[in-house]
């Protein structure tokens, strides 16, 4: 190899750089020139001359870059086939560079320094310490040349350390070598990291100080900017000095960080009060203090609660806060806060009434400047305090703390400021606005942290008042005579719901919402914590007055009233003659209206008071029965008054009366009572259902759809809808009929039930049966119930869809709300309360069409665990349900599917008794899951040839897109399809089964990584019950097993950790065939190419895959014909694994060898996420083992025989 080939090559190379970083380069240019470095850097045999050459000082930044990104790619990929001679020339030159071959400290770029401790880094990761002991001592050297090299070496010391301990990218034994023979010399890393620390920061402390001290002199410019670079130098090796210390303090042995009189820890103090390296500071502290471990190890940290480290801490919170948001400050700040936080969690965990730590005695200077942070105004440095206030009241020693006892009224002072909903980024009402201008991207951000916010809140004021009951009621109540007494300010912006009236954002309302928050959450707390006779009854009930006498025409403050209602009602239970007061308020605010008879439609905010109004009679009506029931005539009288004139109420708010007049009916205990007034409550209802028009209408989808008004086309979509009126009856009747199933019940103790005549008998396990005094009137409507599902179901039929006018086209649709919901697209804050709540008759007719369907079926769903066995014994029960509910499913959309199998087949299927397995569930169910595996598979394949399209052409990107939202609405199906399957097959036993399936933004992130199913995983006996009928069986498992492959990783891991092994476990037995066994295995290999990428689902397929070998392989030799065509699949590994399965006599080896084992022979059929599918893999070699393995010996007595005989007799043949 010449100089000349070299220079020439390097020619190129620089051209071709040249062109890859020039933006006017065409694309055919660059991508020549790329193909050109890459085939360079991958087949020149003069890569290692050509690359030093590129990297001379002399060259241009992108240049050097470039060149030593060649040597890295050397030593990555080719190290293995050098010479030695050519690895020493390597290794030497490049220490060489960082000794004099980059610029110096302040002019050098930073990406050139980072690539060129990767490069040792690299070499140090193949080579030290078995083949380049004195590295250490090399690094040491270095830095003895200067601040440029010394920071160079802090960049390689940081860079080894993430790379072995934190992301642990190499060979286990590698990382064992490097780890331990780093943890040897840590005393004297530890130490070279600090005395770089101290006299860096000492040199530009001094310099920094100096112009200051030599005032007197002439020219005090010319030693400033003399010294300026030098300072800077020294503090570029501070920082330095600190990240590297961050990479280490977290995994260290704690003697380390707390040696030497925690002198690490009194620096970081220091540095504190240095504006250039505070943050740094804070971060190492903040590693060090939450470090977990032994506490006998932690006890050292308890210095940091000592008067200097106090005295540090503080100031610099103080300096920090007091020159205004400036972000570098703020920034530092939530570091301090978090240093703060941890070191409350250390002092709870070490101070316990078994441990000899004392409470420190600046405890009361901590909460002092802890209580600084909550009461910041920044929310987000406010809500980083909550949880450690938590932990404070919580704890059984400090909770009794006098200091801490002082705090509470302290700390409830703070939220009732803290509760204010108030920092939208957009806006300018109050100095926590511009912090929040830093923390969240937008106003619909910061709705939502404050909501969760408000909540912890909630937890730590409820922990508080435990501690200190009164003093929070108190509070509660001086606040709450302050809010009804000050006037109303609406502030700058109008709700659209009338004039003078408060929106969202108005000061008076906040301030109403938090109070009504704060006297929620403390009164509650009262009740649970005192006892009876210690409560304040007399101001409680002073409270409640105020609050009933208390008018307002504004619907959010007339909401937040009635919830002051509610959480101050416990205290009737005392005084019950004020219960009809607090049920003329109630019974007033249900029929609340802005303005009087108006036509306009209401808006949310109203209705969501009247809704409330409903719902807290409800409340009071199933939580305090007993002190209702003395006045029922009187409540019963007020929803009759209501119920007479029809449009006064929403049928939901009529049916809520009910359902309140349904809870005391309950109190009567006796059948023939509360029967007889069941009847008469529902006669209205059996009146209007079982009419011959309603007859009519309920059975013929086209009378249904003229009946309900979806056939006209309406002129003006807001105000005209002439149909209103018959849509109204028909959703009276369904609400009542669901309000009475869900709400009539038998008593819950067996004597009183025997006495009130509900009890008819014993089943012959010896469970009493009861019967519901509601069953008759139910029954009576059930037909018709019936034949409006199956009609409802008939109304997706292409030729009944037709029937729709005009305006009522898409009235089958689901709402804008729904489908934000699932694309989990955040509402608009203001137009929640502000805007009508169904602003077309479009819109009104979705939302009866997707309320009655959903209502109608939760009837069914209730009806089981309400009438049990009157309904389940119902003639014919399941080919009523099969001829009207599981009617048409082909036409009906995957978002009615969804609520359909949720509300109704899991309850029913649930709360059945066995004795109507074979005759209601199994012939539901059998047609059901052989429907639901066809069509969700027709789905799938739909979406994977979609996806396949779209790697061909881009795909719309618009997140709203019907594609999105139909392929979500798949995900959402199946994962509820599976869930229902798995309701109905596997017990529970030792798996907290989750039964309610996820929230409709659940991401798939947030997948456990735990592995193993549970051991118990049994099938249930309705599970046995279907898997007995062959057809049925084989639709669960060919769905369990094809379902592993659909690109939903949630479904996927709970069907293979619940579902998959149970359900093929009981067939075993049988006869099954050699194509089914390997179909089964096929299938979970199939889900590791799709989901292999996930670590949790990844872990439970292995595992399952490994069950299925282990069982079926002795019987079936096809499934190591399966395992043959695995890509890359060693076949002599595989060999050796079946011939220890098959051989029982050979010992067993230990349950995980054998899993990582067939883990390591299926590694090519398990697929990896995107960035690693092109990746070059690196191979980094094992190095001679630095310890010798002491096998332990067998029998401990060979040892003590003195002769040494029985070492001999070890190792005779």
């Amino acid at each position: 190899m010449s100089a000349e080939q070299v220079s020439g090559l390097c020619e190129q190379l620089v051209k071709a750089v040249t062109v890859i970083m020039d933006p006017a380069s065409t694309q055919r240019y660059r991508l020549e020139a790329l193909k050109f470095c890459e085939e360079f850097k991958e087949k020149c045999p003069i890569c290692v001359p050509c690359g030093l050459k590129l990297a001379e000082k002399t060259q241009t930044a992108i240049v050097r870059h470039f060149g030593l990104q060649i040597l890295e790619h050397v030593v990555k990929f080719r190290w293995n086939n050098m010479p030695r001679l050519e690895k020493v020339y390597l290794k030497n030159n490049v220490m060489g560079l960082i000794s004099n071959g980059t610029q110096s400290i302040l002019e050098e770029e930073s990406h050139i320094k980072d690539v060129l401790s990767r490069i040792v880094v690299e070499m140090i990761k193949r080579e030290w310490p078995q083949h380049w002991p004195d590295m250490l001592k090399e690094l040491d050297t270095l830095s003895k040349q200067g601040e440029t090299q010394t920071e160079l070496v802090m960049f390689i010391l940081l860079r080894l350390a993430e790379d072995v301990v934190t992301f642990q990218t190499l060979p286990t034994q590698r990382r064992r070598d490097i780890q331990q023979t780093l943890t040897q010399n840590m005393e004297k890393i530890f130490s070279f990291l600090l005395t770089a620390l101290q006299q860096n920061v000492n040199k530009y402390r001094r310099m920094v100080g100096a112009p200051q001290e030599q005032e007197a002199l002439t020219t005090p410019q010319k030693t400033d900017l003399a010294q300026e670079p030098k300072a800077q130098a020294n503090c570029r090796v501070g920082i330095a000095a600190l990240n590297t210390l961050a990479g280490y303090i977290d995994w260290v042995a704690l003697s380390h960080i707390t040696a030497d009189n925690c002198k690490l820890l009194e620096m970081l103090c220091l540095l504190l009060n240095e504006p250039e390296l505070q943050i740094g500071a804070a971060e190492c502290l903040l590693i060090a203090v939450s470090r977990k471990g032994k506490l006998e190890d932690r006890k050292p940290l308890m210095v940091l609660f000592g008067d200097v480290a106090m005295h540090y801490i503080l100031s610099a919170a103080q300096t920090a806060d007091g020159e205004g948001l400036v972000e570098k400050h703020y920034v530092f700040l939530k570091r301090l806060c978090q240093v703060l936080c941890a070191l409350g969690s250390q002092l709870c965990a070490l101070l316990g009434s078994d441990s000899d730590v004392e409470t420190p005695a600046n405890f009361g200077k901590y909460l002092d400047s802890f209580l600084a942070f909550t009461t910041h105004p920044s929310q987000f440095l406010r809500s980083s305090t909550q949880i450690t206030w938590g932990a404070l009241f919580r704890h059984e020693v400090l909770s009794r703390d006098p200091l801490l006892l002082a705090m509470i009224p302290k700390y409830l002072r703070a939220s009732m400021t803290n509760l204010v909903k108030v920092g939208f980024p957009s806006k300018a009402d109050s100095p926590s606005c511009e912090y929040s201008r830093f923390d969240f991207d937008s106003d619909e951000d910061f709705n939502a942290f404050f909501n969760s916010f408000r909540a912890q809140q909630g937890e730590v004021m409820r922990m508080a008042c435990r501690l200190d009951p009164r003093t929070g009621f108190q509070m509660a109540g001086e606040w709450l005579k302050y809010q009804l007494t000050a006037p109303v300010d609406t502030g700058p912006m109008n709700s659209k719901t009338g004039e003078g009236l408060c929106s969202i954002f108005s000061p008076s309302f906040v301030q109403w919402d938090a109070m009504t928050f704060f006297s929620e959450s403390v009164i509650s707390q009262m009740f649970r914590t005192l006892d009876k006779d210690e409560i304040p009854v007399n101001d409680g009930i002073d409270l409640l007055q105020l609050v009933l006498n208390f008018e307002t025409k504004d619907p959010l403050i007339l909401s937040c009233v009635l919830t002051n209602v509610s959480a101050l009602f416990p205290f009737v239970t005392y005084r019950p003659e004020y219960l009809p007061q607090v049920l003329s308020k109630l019974f007033a605010s249900v029929t609340f209206e802005v303005v009087e008879e108006s036509k306009a439609p209401r808006t949310r905010a109203v209705k969501n008071v009247r809704r409330h109004a409903c719902s807290s009679i409800i409340k009071m009506c199933r939580d305090y029965p007993h002190l209702v029931l003395p006045n029922f005539e009187m409540l019963y009288n007020h929803v009759k008054q209501l119920l007479s004139n029809e449009l006064l109420l929403t049928q939901m708010e009529k049916c809520a009366l009910m359902e309140a007049l349904v809870l005391i009916s309950n109190q009567f205990k006796d059948y023939e009572r509360q029967k007889a007034f069941l009847e008469e409550l529902m006669a209205p209802v059996a009146g209007l259902w079982l009419s011959a028009e309603m007859q009519r209408v309920l059975s013929d989808p086209e009378a249904f759809i003229s009946y309900v008004g979806a056939d006209n086309k309406i002129a003006d979509p807001v105000l005209e809808d002439p149909s209103g009126l018959n849509r109204s009856r028909i959703s009276f009747c369904v609400y009542t009929i669901l309000g009475v199933v869900k709400r009539a019940r038998w008593p819950a103790a067996m004597e009183e039930a025997k006495a009130g005549g509900f009890l008819v008998g014993f089943m012959p396990s010896g469970a009493p049966i009861y019967r519901n005094p509601c069953t008759e009137q139910v029954l009576k409507l059930f037909d018709n119930l019936l034949a409006l599902i199956r009609t409802h179901n008939n109304l997706y039929m292409p030729e009944m869809v037709a029937k729709l006018g005009e305006t009522f086209a898409k009235a089958l649709d689901m709402l804008e709300v729904e489908k934000n919901a699932i694309l989990g697209l955040p509402q608009p804050l203001l137009e929640l309360y502000d805007s009508p709540v169904y602003k077309t008759v479009l819109e009104r007719m979705q939302g009866f069409f997707c309320t009655l369907y959903d209502n109608c079926f939760h009837i069914l769903g209730n009806a089981g665990p309400s009438m049990q066995q009157d309904f389940y014994t119902v003639e014919g029960l399941a080919t009523q349900l099969l001829s009207s509910a599981f009617i048409n499913l082909n036409n009906i959309p995957d978002y009615r599917l969804r609520p359909m199998l949720r509300v109704f087949v899991k309850p029913l299927v649930l709360s059945c008794p066995p004795e109507y397995y074979e005759t209601l569930v199994c012939p539901m169910l059998g047609p059901l899951f052989t429907y639901l595996h066809m069509r969700l598979s027709q789905k799938w394949q739909v979406i994977n040839q979609r996806s396949m399209l779209c790697e061909d052409d881009a795909a719309d990107d618009n997140p709203e897109s019907q594609e999105m939202l139909e392929e979500q609405l798949v995900r959402l199906l199946t994962r509820e399809v599976m869930d229902l399957i798995t309701v109905c097959c596997v017990s529970k036993k030792g798996a907290e089964h989750n039964s309610a399936v996820a929230a409709e933004g659940d991401d798939d992130e947030a997948m456990a990584t735990e592995v193993a199913p549970p051991a118990s995983a049994e099938l249930t006996e309705l599970g046995k019950c279907l898997t007995q009928q062959e057809d049925v069986c084989t639709a669960l498992l060919v769905t369990a097993y094809t379902s592993l492959s659909w690109k939903d990783t949630l479904s996927c891991q709970r069907t293979t950790t619940q579902l998959c092994w149970p359900l093929l476990k009981q067939v075993l037995s049988g006869n099954l065939l050699p194509d089914a066994v390997s179909w089964f295995f096929t299938g979970v290999l199939k889900g590791l190419q799709t989901h292999g990428q996930h670590d949790g689902c990844m872990a439970a397929l292995v595992h399952l895959a490994f069950q299925i070998y282990e069982a079926l392989r002795p019987r079936y030799a096809e499934l190591k014909a399966v395992m043959e065509q695995i890509p890359d699949i060693q076949k002599d590994s595989l060999e050796q694994f079946d011939s220890k399965l098959l051989n029982p006599a050979l010992q067993k080896v230990a349950d995980k060898r054998r899993k990582d084992h067939f883990k390591r022979l299926i590694t090519g059929c398990i697929g990896k996420p995107l960035g690693e599918q092109f990746r070059k893999d690196v191979h980094i070699r094992n190095l001679p083992s630095l310890f010798k393995k002491v096998k332990p010996s067998l029998e401990t007595d060979v040892l003590e025989n003195e002769d040494g005989e029985g070492l001999n007799t070890l190792f005779e043949p």
